[in-house]
C-alpha cells in the first residue's frame, strides 16, 4: 500500500506540473523529464523522484526509497491550467486532478486540488541509453 501511496502522489504532484499555463502551449511546454526539488505533501513524492510527460499523453514515474526503486506509468490530460493524471500500479487505476501554479522552461509548481499542497520540479535533461 505504501508503495501504491507514492506513486499516486507522485503522479498527482507531477501531473500537476503540466497544467502551468492554459491551453495547448502547456502541453507542449509540460513535455519532458521533471524533478522534485521540494514540497509541502506529507505522504507524496520526495525531492529527487522524477517524472517524464510524454508529448502522446503518457507518463513515467521514477521514486527511490533507500536502495529500492519504484517505476509504474500512466497518463494525463490538460484542460486549462487543471491536469487529471492516472497512474497504474499493481494493477490498480487511481485519477486524480491539480492545478499549475506556474510552468516555465525550467521551473513548476503544482497545487493538490484535494489537500492544497504544493510541489515545485525543476526540468532535467534525460538520460540517454
Amino acid at each position: 500500500m505504501r508503495w501504491s501511496r507514492f506513486a499516486l502522489a507522485g503522479f498527482l504532484v507531477l501531473g500537476l506540473a503540466l497544467v502551468g499555463t492554459a491551453g495547448t502551449d502547456t502541453a507542449k511546454n509540460i513535455v519532458g523529464v521533471w524533478e522534485v526539488t521540494k514540497t509541502t505533501e506529507k505522504k507524496g513524492v520526495p525531492p529527487g523522484a522524477t517524472i517524464e510527460f510524454t508529448k502522446d499523453g503518457k507518463l513515467k514515474l521514477s521514486v527511490k526509497f533507500g536502495d529500492k526503486e519504484f517505476n509504474a506509468g500512466g497518463s494525463y490530460k490538460i484542460d486549462g491550467k487543471k491536469i487529471t493524471v492516472t497512474i497504474e500500479v499493481k494493477g490498480e487505476s487511481k485519477t486524480d486532478t491539480a492545478t499549475i501554479k506556474s510552468l516555465s522552461k525550467d521551473r513548476l509548481v503544482v497545487q493538490d486540488d484535494k489537500d492544497g499542497s504544493t510541489t515545485e520540479f525543476k526540468r532535467v535533461k534525460k538520460k540517454s541509453s
